[in-house]
């Protein structure tokens, strides 16, 4: 049974919205590949509530079952561009950037399919991806199961 947590949004909206705020800011990365890439950092850190919330933002946005199905699997399958497989692969890198450390390889590769400024978004999606992860994990922040 899991113990009740603290309700971030209740003790401390202001800090939250403006972590809203600043997400706002980020508009270089194209909806479907953006909610690809917060999926798979979620899948990564073990997030239901993040999973399950841009698994849906990412069919609303268009993007097919059957990729977001092998997403956990995206090196393996050949649904994905290379683009993507490069902003997933620098993703997974920022995300276990302890062992990572970013590498030259990964960031020439990037550069090109995407110019400074959607590096620099991509770069600030996947980190706040991240916090938002620990925030929900910490306080287990779990989705609601919607009816079908």
């Amino acid at each position: 049974m899991l113990i009740k947590r603290a309700n971030y949004y209740q003790h401390n909206l202001k800090a939250i919205q403006a972590l809203f705020t600043a997400d706002q800011h980020i508009k270089f990365i194209d909806k479907k590949l953006r909610a690809l890439v917060e999926l798979r950092i979620s899948q990564i850190n073990g997030c239901a509530y993040c999973v399950d919330k841009h698994a849906q933002q990412a069919r609303e946005a268009g993007e097919n079952q059957q990729r977001l199905d092998c997403l956990p699997v995206w090196r393996e399958s050949h649904f994905f561009t290379k683009a993507e497989c490069v902003a997933l692969s620098w993703a997974e890198s920022v995300t276990y950037i302890a062992t990572t450390r970013a590498p030259d390889e990964i960031y020439q590769e990037l550069q090109q399919h995407f110019s400074e400024q959607e590096i620099v978004d991509l770069t600030l999606i996947v980190s706040m991806m991240n916090m938002w992860n620990r925030i929900a994990i910490s306080l287990q922040r779990l989705p609601e199961l919607k009816p079908e």
